[in-house]
């Protein structure tokens, strides 16, 4: 089969650049940062948190852009809580909402619970009026225990919607041939994907150093952008890197020029949607 670049249209030396912007949904800052970074940035997609409190607001201010549903079963936040939309009492943690950490859905959730829950996540963003693009999971929690990413991929092919795998530095770790199970069900997925993980200093330093080595193919640069409000200091410690993301989506002139004059195309996950339906066709 050839490249996921090509079967793109798309040259085989071509550099495609999806950057995402992650928790739409999550509270209000992160709703103005992921729009501002949506509308007036780079951002090319976002990841819609369904459980979140604040995701129906983001419902109610979506425009038709690229969004896709981040598939949740953790409210990590200790003072911020949200719990599943359906009956899953495996899902609850016993403070108030979903489990904090990831290793307590992995010992806890029954399976038939986590597959109803997400597939109703997608569903309802579906119902609000989301024309969902692809899927994620969010903290990857379904993405790297082989029984969870089973009700993953199975969703996705089920909803005809690509997906997100882990970092592309962590996969040699699964112990299960993730892409190739992806590409065995005709769903597809970007060729790699980058995060720099929220708190990291030297976040512009090391956007460049990606664009500076982005190989042909595919890549996504997964960011997490929010605007500086009280709400978001009150939540998280890692509130500054997230308003730099913002910044440097939004207001890093040289960050725009420097992808405008690498060469680099920018494409969101209306493309592969696109691709991965008229394929199963």
């Amino acid at each position: 089969m050839a490249p996921l670049v090509q079967q793109l249209g798309y040259r085989p030396d071509d550099r495609l650049l999806i950057i995402s912007a992650a928790g739409l949904g999550g509270c209000h800052a992160m709703n103005e940062g992921a729009y501002g970074a949506l509308r007036d940035g780079l951002a090319t997609t976002a990841t819609l948190l369904v459980p979140c409190p604040w995701s129906r607001e983001a419902a109610a201010r979506f425009r038709g852009e690229d969004v896709g549903v981040a598939l949740t079963l953790n409210a990590e936040f200790e003072l911020y809580r949200w719990g599943p939309i359906t009956y899953a009492p495996s899902l609850l943690d016993g403070n108030g909402g979903m489990p904090g950490t990831v290793t307590d859905v992995w010992d806890h959730a029954d399976l038939d619970e986590v597959r109803r829950e997400c597939r109703a996540q997608i569903e309802r963003a579906i119902l609000w009026g989301f024309d969902v693009t692809h899927l994620d999971s969010h903290l990857d929690v379904l993405s790297v225990r082989p029984e969870f990413f089973d009700v993953y991929l199975e969703l996705a092919a089920e909803f005809g919607l690509p997906l997100r795998l882990i970092d592309t530095s962590t996969q040699p770790q699964l112990g299960f041939p993730a892409a190739e199970l992806v590409a065995a069900e005709g769903v597809v997925t970007p060729d790699r994907m980058v995060r720099i993980a929220p708190g990291r200093s030297g976040r512009y330093r090391r956007i460049e150093q990606l664009l500076d080595s982005l190989e042909p193919g595919v890549t996504e640069l997964q960011l997490q952008p929010a605007a500086d409000l009280p709400e978001l200091r009150s939540l998280t410690a890692d509130w500054g890197s997230r308003v730099e993301d913002l910044m440097h989506l939004c207001g890093n002139a040289e960050l725009r020029t420097h992808i405008e004059r690498s060469g680099i195309t920018m494409i969101g996950y209306r493309e592969l949607r696109q691709l991965q339906r008229a394929t199963s066709r």
